[in-house]
């Protein structure tokens, strides 16, 4: 009985831990004997003892990697320093174990030659602009060269980029003095819009007022040739009034009085008046006569 218990007990201890759980977004590699045997997914597995070892747990999920800047020299010789930020996913467990020794380490060395490479290639102001450029060099050339690993290279992206110092203080000069200029072109537009609103405003301010004299004196013509009109209908009524009514010689004369008395009141400065009353009577006829040819 006891030797039973402690045969339970030993069978307990060896085979208990050789019952595997994998969890999701992870699997292991198993060796036989030595060599690589199978990839274990996400699940229950069970490895014979003494024969099966778990070479590696390999994480699935998307890693990021973050690489200290690194010197690059430009096509035009200026040294800077550049660092990047890798993303990339295992999707062969096999491969990645048994392609290269410290995959980690192996991207960030190709990394850095494959950014000297590319930035070898650009000046200093293409460096400074082409960063999409750069980023789509670099994860093409080191998503190939890392499929032997079983590594995907999914994004490359440049982080900083630092130039000497001397060089950021002659580009923040550069960068103050286009400024500059664009502020006084700005400002020497806005002074021309303005000139030029206020001559268009002075104009139109001339053309309005002379508008309104020409409008007055419309006006004034108007009212005055219609003020005349009226005089004239008026006399000519009272004229033919007169006549329908049959006056005689007496009061023709009276209205010739009346006619002289408002040449008296005008700015006639003499008045001549006849020294007889057959004169002051042919002077009535006169007027008369004067009368019916305004009819």
């Amino acid at each position: 009985m006891d030797v039973f218990i402690v045969i339970l007990v030993l069978a307990l201890v060896i085979f208990v831990p050789s019952i595997k759980v994998v969890p999701q977004s992870k699997c292991y590699v198993i060796e036989r004997l030595g060599s690589y045997f199978s990839t274990w997914t996400n699940g229950l597995h069970f490895k014979i003892p003494f024969i099966d070892r778990i070479s590696g747990v390999i994480s699935l999920k998307e890693k990021v990697k973050d690489f200290a800047p690194q010197p690059v020299i430009t096509k035009d010789n200026v040294t800077m320093q550049i660092d990047t930020v890798v993303y990339f996913q295992i999707t062969d467990p096999k491969l990645y174990t048994y392609g290269v020794d410290n995959p980690i380490n192996a991207i960030e060395n190709l990394t850095a030659t494959t950014l000297r490479n590319i930035i070898g290639e650009l000046e200093l102001d293409q460096t400074l602009t082409s960063r999409d450029i750069i980023n789509s060099k670099m994860r093409s050339i080191l998503d190939e060269a890392t499929d032997p690993w079983g590594i995907k290279i999914n994004r490359v992206e440049v982080k900083n980029i630092l130039p000497p110092h001397d060089i950021q203080e002659a580009m923040e000069k550069q960068m103050r003095a286009e400024r500059e200029r664009r502020e006084l072109i700005l400002k020497a537009e806005g002074e021309k819009k303005s000139s030029i609103l206020i001559a268009e405003g002075e104009k139109q301010s001339v053309i309005l007022k002379a508008e309104a004299q020409k409008e007055a004196k419309i006006k004034a013509a108007e009212a005055e040739a219609e003020s005349i009109l009226k005089i004239n209908t008026a006399e000519a009524d009272a004229i033919k009034m007169i006549k329908q009514a049959g006056a005689d010689q007496s009061v023709l004369t009276l209205k010739s009085f009346e006619a002289l008395s408002k040449v008296a009141d005008g700015n006639a400065t003499k008045i001549i008046i006849p020294s007889d009353l057959q004169n002051m009577a042919t002077l009535g006829t006169t007027l008369s006569e004067m009368f019916k040819d305004k009819k």
